[in-house]
């Protein structure tokens, strides 16, 4: 079968124009808008950080260029998931870009989850507005006191209560769930115990972020910082009480629909991190053409020409077993995409890490400082590398699929 990784005439120019406004648009009100946090409540937005961010998507909007994570649907432009890969990559490159174009994390996850399985009155009240930009959403999974990455561990207590569901329990990395315009969580909650076999014991249900028993108790620190407004916080839920029409698809069917959301997402993740790490090298370069030292332009010193050289290779190798992945995915095979998708979601981190840290390394002290935009991205960068599945999860699933073709047996 041959494997086609390019984009379709008709929307190269729909590629140019997105790249066009992060350029000239996004990019030069990206140091402003982040100099505006912490300027009273981290957790709301200030006057100036609204204007430019609801300036820009509505500029966005205007322009036709929303929703592109929609692909394969007749809702947004068609776009195979191999043809989102390069709009992806461009949004990656500044931390405005996902949600400027409304296809940021979690809630591309939440609006499919909501489009597959919501009944037609979750699509009306939280897929519209999703859909518009106007609200945001949080995915909550991770517990504090289970390994997550195994997610049969998955412990938030669900208790069926006449025609309620009664929730208890704690989660942590709500990711998104600090915004104040975040307005509903999809929650993985225990519905059934060691009788039920153990992919059936886990459901997800739908949960307004002001039910009443909700508390939202710190915002997790990524290495020391809280990333305000947006935030990855820590929740308890006590006896809290939700319709049991909220469920998705009935008790039992949290990991079909995990399996449905997390794909996706997970490649998402990976073809921003291909975005950030062309920028960095962007920096990197222009770096050592403009600065001296010793008589000589930084590009010129040391193994310079050679660090250059290596990183764009390897942001090469990463974007085409990105595109591989994105490939198998449009084929509608979930199990034949999943090692590719395992694969590009340890690779691509991976080699942004690398690449950021060598940019790093160009700017010297001020490339660690808040002067550029490369030690936020190192941060960002480095939790994707848990975010969705640590490294050795995923690598344990490229080598399980690689035993499979040469035995018959489980592994």
């Amino acid at each position: 079968m041959t494997m086609s990784f390019g984009l379709r005439d008709e929307n190269r120019d729909l590629l140019n124009r997105v790249a066009e406004m992060i350029r000239d648009d996004v990019m030069p009100l990206e140091e402003e808008y982040q100099a505006e946090i912490g300027k009273g409540d981290r957790w709301q937005y200030t006057q100036r950080q609204s204007e430019i961010l609801e300036g820009l998507k509505a500029k966005a909007k205007a322009a036709g260029l929303w929703n592109f994570w929609l692909t394969d649907s007749d809702k947004g432009f068609g776009l195979t998931t191999v043809e989102y890969a390069y709009f992806a990559e461009e949004m990656g490159k500044t931390p405005l870009g996902a949600e400027v174009f409304n296809c940021s994390a979690p809630d591309t996850g939440n609006m499919e989850v909501f489009e597959r399985y919501g009944t037609e009155a979750m699509k009306e009240t939280w897929l519209k507005p999703l859909l518009s930009g106007e609200i945001r959403s949080a995915y909550l999974m991770t517990e504090p006191d289970v390994a997550s990455s195994d997610a049969t561990n998955i412990s938030m207590s669900c208790v069926r209560d006449g025609e309620e569901y009664v929730l208890n329990g704690e989660k942590w990395w709500s990711s998104g769930a600090g915004d104040p315009r975040c307005k509903v969580y999809i929650v993985m909650v225990k519905t059934a115990g060691e009788d039920r076999p153990k992919h059936q014991r886990q459901s997800m249900i739908v949960v307004a972020a002001d039910t009443p028993g909700i508390e939202v108790l710190r915002p997790m620190e990524v290495y020391g910082h809280d990333d305000a407004p947006h935030g990855h916080m820590h929740i308890r839920f006590t006896d809290v009480r939700v319709p049991a029409e909220n469920i998705l698809l009935g008790e039992g069917r949290g990991f079909e629909i995990a399996q449905g959301r997390l794909g996706p997402g997970r490649i998402h993740h990976c073809m921003r991190a291909i975005g950030q790490a062309e920028a960095a090298l962007e920096q990197m370069c222009k770096r050592s053409l403009q600065r001296e030292a010793f008589g000589k332009k930084l590009a010129q010193l040391g193994a310079n020409y050679d660090i250059i050289a290596e990183c764009r290779m390897e942001i090469e190798m990463a974007r085409l077993l990105c595109l591989k992945a994105a490939w198998y995915m449009d084929q509608g095979d979930a199990r034949a995409a999943a090692p590719w998708i395992s694969q590009i979601k340890v690779v691509a981190p991976r080699v942004a890490l690398k690449v950021i840290d060598e940019a790093v390394q160009m700017f010297g002290a001020q490339g660690i400082s808040q002067d550029t935009p490369l030690a936020s991205a190192w941060t960002h960068v480095r939790t994707l590398r848990l975010a969705d599945g640590p490294d050795a999860v995923h690598r344990r699933q490229v080598a399980r699929a690689e035993l499979r073709k040469h035995t018959q047996e489980k592994v």
